[in-house]
């Protein structure tokens, strides 16, 4: 459903950091790269970073109006525990752990980190009997 996405960052090498090592381990590859962006493709979708001269703010507001949080499906629970184990490394700061893996509601296993830059991401994990 969905062609691209694009996120507006105030700083493209820690996006590229973070953006970058987690669209690579949930398979997708390097499609685009220019002096204020980057992008990863799969499949038909792709996801652009880019820190564009015509960004007017420094920060990015979650809780404000607009995009609260990316939602990606992930192969198992376990690779979502593999990708939470690797995160901090890359950027990346688990949210909620006081109610992890269950942040989201019972039966609803997932991860929720949040970048340096305040973007917010939610790992879901497959089960058995989710739709494609």
């Amino acid at each position: 459903m969905l062609h691209h996405l694009e996120l507006w960052v105030p700083d493209l090498q820690r996006a590229e950091k973070s953006f970058g090592w987690l669209l690579g381990a949930l398979g997708c590859t390097p499609h685009q790269h220019w002096e204020h962006g980057r992008s990863w493709r799969r499949g038909a979708f792709y996801l652009v970073v880019e820190q564009s001269p015509a960004l007017t703010g420094g920060t990015h507001e979650r809780c404000g109006p607009g995009m609260n949080h990316v939602a990606f499906r992930v192969e198992s629970r376990a690779a979502v525990d593999a990708l939470v184990e690797e995160a901090p490394g890359h950027g990346w700061q688990l949210m909620f752990p006081d109610r992890h893996p269950f942040a989201g509601g019972a039966g609803h296993y997932a991860a929720y980190l949040e970048n340096e830059d305040g973007f917010e991401v939610e790992l879901v994990a497959v089960t058995a009997g989710d739709a494609p």
